[in-house]
């Protein structure tokens, strides 16, 4: 992220934050390990209870940032269905966030939410 514009830099380490906030409120979720995969910084659940989030900044598309699910679960279609307006997304994996703006707190957390305890939600429905 050294390379990164600041607004980008900012960016991320917000959706960072709340990702840890939210692993702090919810004892269920467990204890997040913060990696690199595909060299974009990437923050895993433990596997019984979500699933892998990544994010990151690509200077092909310098105005954004983006959160990356896994595209084999359902995760963008119940932010699509819920946030549309709100929260702009790309095929089955991925929530654009553009930087001319604050970032939607209470949308965003929700979804981060939703893939922190993707795996625990599913064996309840």
């Amino acid at each position: 992220m050294a390379t990164y514009p600041d607004t980008a830099t900012a960016a991320l380490l917000k959706v960072r934050g709340w990702i840890f906030e939210l692993a702090a409120t919810d004892p269920a979720i467990g204890k997040i390990t913060e990696t690199l995969k595909w060299d974009e910084p990437a923050w895993l659940p433990p596997s019984q209870s979500g699933t892998t989030i990544r994010a990151d900044w690509k200077s092909k598309a310098p105005d954004q940032i983006v959160i990356y699910v896994n595209c084999q679960t359902d995760l963008i279609d119940r932010v699509r269905s819920h946030f549309e307006g709100i929260l702009q997304c790309e095929g089955n994996r991925a929530i654009i966030l553009p930087l001319d703006r604050p970032l939607p707190e209470g949308p965003v957390k929700t979804a981060l939410g939703w893939a922190l305890t993707y795996h625990r939600d599913k064996r309840k429905r």
